[in-house]
């Protein structure tokens, strides 16, 4: 049975295919994550605030990511289990909540179906492996980054930090580097930000981007090595540069409206996973 399953596992399309349906229920509980974690943070900051102002600290019913069940925010009509079907659900609904009929953002089956592409093809590109698994968790970790940096302009410590931990545990048997190239990108990764902030900020007396930002070029860094460091930069900088002039120029956005960098640096630390390895041979090869 445990040969027949392996047999069945090491086949690459089917690997994918498992991979992408689970990537449909992955993208589920990100959703969730996506939505409750910064109000949690919140949450955590208010009493934290209050307890140092001596205030008495108000209590709150239970919010995580378990509780409360997931309800339409509308009419707090409580969904059930047929209902919690990643994608099927939402098209069986056409959408709208079953209670009050109420739209559901486009946004929920878009996070599931782009979860389950991802990480179906996450399961094809390495197959069925230490790496393929590992693989998925970094993909997952930088989607759930990318959407509450664009919603809240915050990176949380609570993924970016495990990220980076996981990054250097994952290659202490060399998954994807080496561990010394592993713990040289994560603190190159960090120091290079850092530096850039602390440059824009001496030069200009304004704030260029988060701390959050470090931490997540660090946990790239940790992950992919060092070499990687030059083309996640690169590549999250141009299409952070093309995207916030065609914001100026096309939506009117004013300049001084902070864009998020992290949504970019998950980008290209996620085309770093996929190509990085093939870019970066190329140009050392045309370089040498």
């Amino acid at each position: 049975m445990l040969a027949a399953t392996a047999a069945y596992l090491s086949d690459t399309l089917f690997f994918a295919c498992l991979c992408g349906v689970l990537g449909l229920a992955v993208g589920s509980f990100l959703n969730v994550v996506i939505h409750r974690l910064p109000r949690m943070m919140e949450r955590d900051w208010r009493a934290q605030c209050a307890e140092l102002a001596g205030h008495s600290i108000e209590t709150l019913p239970a919010y995580n990511l378990a509780v409360p069940p997931s309800a339409c925010p509308a009419c707090g009509h409580r969904l059930t289990a047929l209902e919690n079907i990643p994608l099927l659900s939402y098209l069986a609904l056409r959408g709208r909540c079953s209670a009050c009929h109420t739209r559901i953002g486009l946004r929920y089956p878009l996070v599931e179906l782009l979860t389950g592409l991802l990480l179906g093809y996450t399961g094809w590109h390495f197959g069925f492996s230490p790496a393929g698994c590992a693989a998925m968790v970094l993909v997952a970790a930088l989607l759930a980054l990318s959407f509450i940096d664009f919603d809240t302009q915050y990176l949380p410590d609570s993924i970016t930090l495990p990220l980076l931990w996981a990054g250097l545990l994952v290659n202490v048997p060399g998954t994807f580097v080496d561990l010394r190239s592993a713990v040289i990108g994560a603190a190159a990764g960090y120091l290079i930000l850092w530096s850039v902030y602390w440059v824009f900020k001496l030069a200009t007396g304004k704030e260029g981007m988060g701390f959050g930002d470090f931490k997540l070029l660090a946990a790239i860094g940790a992950w992919l090595g060092w070499k990687m460091l030059p083309f996640v930069i690169l590549g999250s900088s141009l299409v952070g540069a093309v995207v916030g002039i065609a914001l100026i120029v096309l939506a009117k956005r004013g300049r001084e409206v902070p864009i998020p960098f992290g949504p970019y640096l998950a980008a290209a630390g996620a085309a770093a996973l996929f190509v990085g390895d093939r870019v970066v041979n190329y140009y050392l090869n045309v370089l040498g």
